[in-house]
């Protein structure tokens, strides 16, 4: 029996200073070997790259019996497959996981959000969606996407999704569906996509996924993350579809949980390092900021969470840490650990920890983070919250399940 561990230093895995997809191809044949069905997308790429580079026989790992030493190994006796696009750092893959699905197929773009993907999950994405042939990904059963906001550019008639899509990453996504034709697909965007282009954005996926690709799509729904368990004001649009293969006609959003949760649900419990606390001379910075917009009658500005209260939406860029500022009075060492203008402030006030960011999307603390501060925060900032994902996710497969057991009777 030989550890993933093992295997990822002797092939040396660097996402970061090292792009070739056979990491990709190599990772996911090790992830499917026993399933020729699957693994027959993998195997001849990762031969290639295997005996190519690193001269050696292909047909030990074939052989191998291997043990995936990562967080999050896959289910041992799973109950669908799904695909895992624009994945980021694996937030559907988590929620999916849970509820029992196998990932065949994921792809990411960021190098960075690539390491940290294959470090919690031992399988290197695939890179630029664009440039991957949809009849080289695998049949499945559920597609998965939290892909960008994106208008598009008509000129002359309209011919099909081809025409009014292409150029956008919706298009890799139609594309995909269209070849593969999964029993359901489920996407994520931000809230703003409902209004994009004067809501001609929407309206044109809603016709593509409808009317072009012929899956029953019911009317996208805003979904609040603090109504799932995590304490952050973070909403998202979900659109879900199905295939007309299974001739289903009605789907229902999940309701609000009655449970509401609080920041200190999430606070470090710990003594947080001294680098998280703001400088005197920032503070004020901050504090002239939001004076500057109170006076012009907006409500730009930094914002102190209490303990009490849920989070604003973590985005990455802009205000975005300063707009989730938290009162931490544990710090009793006040000498800098880096280079800041002033003193560290004695109110104890302090960005949220990268872990703080992680739990308020719903990330396990055993998920771990093998990037630097700045990484983490824009990584956990564009990713999904997972307890909305998951909850929503389980109807879906629950109405699959369940119309494939009538079919059957």
């Amino acid at each position: 029996m030989k550890k993933y561990s093992e295997i990822k230093k002797e092939i040396r895995i660097n996402t970061v200073k090292k792009t070739n997809e056979g990491y990709a191809y190599f990772t996911h044949f090790l992830h499917n070997k026993k399933e020729e069905k699957i693994s027959k997308y993998y195997s001849l790429r990762a031969k290639k790259f295997i005996e190519n580079n690193f001269k050696q026989s292909f047909s030990k790992y074939e052989k191998l019996k291997l043990r995936f030493d990562i967080p999050f190994p896959e289910p041992k006796n799973p109950k669908f497959t799904f695909i895992d696009l624009f994945a980021g750092i694996g937030g559907f893959r988590i929620a999916m996981q849970n509820l029992g699905g196998k990932c065949i197929f994921s792809s990411e773009i960021n190098r960075f959000s690539k390491k940290t993907y294959e470090h919690n999950f031992g399988e290197v994405p695939f890179g630029d969606i664009t440039k991957i042939n949809e009849k080289n990904i695998p049949e499945h059963d559920i597609l998965c996407a939290g892909f960008p906001c994106q208008a598009f550019s008509i000129a002359g008639k309209r011919k099909g999704f081809k025409d009014e899509t292409r150029g956008t990453l919706f298009y890799d996504i139609a594309r995909i569906i269209k070849e593969k034709n999964p029993k359901a697909f489920f996407l994520e965007n931000v809230k703003g996509l409902r209004n994009h282009d004067k809501g001609r954005t929407l309206k044109t996926i809603l016709k593509v996924l409808r009317e072009d690709l012929k899956y029953y799509v019911p009317e996208p729904q805003i979904i609040n993350a603090k109504n799932f368990g995590v304490p952050q004001n973070r909403e998202r649009i979900f659109i879900i579809g199905f295939s007309k293969d299974l001739n289903i006609a009605e789907f229902k959003y999940p309701k609000p949980l009655k449970k509401k949760t609080k920041f200190y649900d999430i606070k470090e419990k710990n003594k947080v390092s001294v680098k998280y606390y703001l400088s005197t001379v920032y503070l004020q910075t901050l504090i002239k900021h939001k004076e500057r917009h109170s006076r012009k009658g907006n409500g730009f500005g930094f914002k102190i969470i209490r303990d009490n209260q849920c989070a604003n939406a973590i985005v990455v860029g802009g205000m975005g840490k300063e707009r989730n500022i938290v009162i931490d009075s544990s710090l009793t060492n006040f000498t800098p650990i880096t280079k800041i203008k002033g003193e560290v402030n004695r109110k104890g006030l302090r960005r949220m920890t990268p872990r703080e960011w992680a739990r308020l999307q719903g990330f396990p603390d055993k998920y771990e983070i093998p990037v630097s501060d700045a990484q983490a925060y824009k990584q956990f900032g564009n990713s999904v919250a997972i307890p909305a994902i998951q909850i929503t996710a389980e109807k879906v497969v629950n109405k699959i399940r369940q119309k494939i057991i009538f079919s059957k009777k």
